[in-house]
């Protein structure tokens, strides 16, 4: 067991709040082609916090974002939809500024051949002002996630730090996905230092290698050692670390200096985004219901192979009985394809 237990209050109402990027996937259909050849694209909701809150909301549990949104008809749909997904977007305000919605075209050359195209300026969820994070959302969570993009510029980095502030005045697990995107930010001195800073205050940080190989540009750890990397949080608040290795899997470590691993499954790949919001959302569920480390890591895995079976993030967002079904269905060696 860890030493900081991930313990949540049962006697809050709210299981679950993200707060950061709203924006709009538009990925492509004519798929296993250059976007230079591609004309059409299905139109989702998008962003990594919003593809999580989706995913828990669709785990059954009680969920609300904290989010801005242009005025405009791609900023009615995002929060149209997150209501029908049963989220309370009560937290999410309209920009009047004459901000737009994000975009992100997705390209799918081949299953492991995808990119994404984003369109940053000026946008909407960068917007979010501190005096707009609502305290009593926060408050009555047992669970806040941030995501990393929403630190890139003000007014939003600082509406992150009133979130965070609110979260540990009122004792809500605070999981943080890094979520590194170069576009918005300046510089990597930059982005090391606001990263860092919100780390700290972080209960499960979730990352990629490379990403927190960027929050080490300050230095510190030159040899891209795992053990070195989480040791720096378990100083801090965190309980668990999680570093994400593509195709070798992921390991979380836990400040009593234990490691845990999780079995992979087979998966039909359509494409390669979408997997660590999936992934995020399973993982942050299994740790909710209760389960252990290597369940939730299992859980988190199932997820993700369904997702990137699918040509969407936030439509193939699984409930928790396909996941179930799907890790039965690979025990018994029905569902073939790529490991993941």
């Amino acid at each position: 067991m860890t030493n900081k237990p991930i313990s949540f209050d049962a006697s809050k109402p709210l299981d679950f709040v993200a707060v950061g990027r709203l924006c709009i996937d538009l990925n492509a259909n004519e798929i296993n082609r250059p976007m230079e050849e591609t004309v059409t694209f299905t139109q989702y909701v998008g962003g990594s916090p919003a593809n999580i809150c989706i995913g828990m909301s669709r785990l059954g549990l009680k969920t609300a974002f904290i989010g801005k949104v242009a005025d405009d008809q791609m900023g009615r749909f995002i929060t149209g939809y997150l209501e029908r997904e049963g989220i309370d977007t009560s937290g999410v305000t309209v920009d009047r500024t004459g901000a737009v919605t994000g975009l992100a075209f997705t390209e799918i050359k081949s299953p492991t051949d995808c990119s994404i195209l984003m369109y940053r300026d000026n946008v909407a969820d960068l917007k979010l002002e501190a005096g707009e994070v609502r305290e009593e959302l926060i408050a009555g969570a047992k669970l806040l996630l941030i995501s990393g993009t929403a630190l890139a510029k003000s007014p939003s980095r600082e509406a992150v730090f009133q979130a965070l502030d609110y979260a540990k005045r009122h004792r809500a697990v605070i999981a943080f996905d890094l979520d590194y995107r170069p576009y918005t930010w300046t510089s990597d001195e930059e982005t090391a230092a606001y990263y860092n800073l919100a780390a700290e205050k972080c209960h499960i940080i979730i990352g990629t290698r490379e990403e927190f190989d960027m929050m080490e540009r300050l230095g510190g750890n030159p040899t891209r050692d795992d053990h070195i990397t989480a040791a720096k949080w378990f100083q801090h608040s965190a309980g668990i670390v999680i570093i994400k290795h593509g195709k070798d899997g992921s390991i979380a470590y836990t400040d009593d200096g234990a490691s845990h691993r999780a079995r992979s499954f087979p998966a039909k790949v359509v494409k390669t985004f979408g997997a660590g919001d999936s992934y995020a959302a399973g993982f942050l569920y299994g740790l909710m219901q209760g389960w252990d480390i290597p369940a939730s890591m299992e859980f988190g895995s199932a997820a993700a192979c369904i997702v990137i079976s699918s040509h969407s993030c936030s439509d193939a967002m699984p409930k928790a009985p396909q996941v179930h079904d799907y890790i039965e269905r690979c025990l018994k060696g029905e569902i073939a394809g790529t490991s993941s």
